[in-house]
């Protein structure tokens, strides 16, 4: 039995949180592992970022919610875990 997947595997925002319920695969269905802030018809959306960039970015959006500093670092602490960015 697989696990379903919780967060993004390219962000980690919780994808219970997303707006538009997920990103979409090639042929329309929704991605069960990226969110629509990343994803879309079935490529990402940023297909050059760095995975320190996507740190960075995730970072100062957690920071723009009013997370301290710190809670925003140990929280994009796990990004290069993530299914994206493991094969990198």
């Amino acid at each position: 039995m697989s696990k379903k997947n919780t967060n993004c595997q390219s962000c980690g925002m919780p994808l219970k949180r997303d707006e538009n319920g997920g990103g979409t695969n090639a042929d329309g269905t929704h991605s069960e592992l990226y969110c629509s802030k990343c994803y879309k018809n079935g490529a990402f959306l940023e297909p050059d970022m760095t995975v320190k960039e996507m740190q960075l970015l995730v970072k100062e959006k957690i920071k723009e919610f009013g997370f301290p500093g710190f809670l925003a670092g140990f929280f994009t602490k796990g990004i290069p875990n993530l299914e994206r960015w493991k094969k990198n």
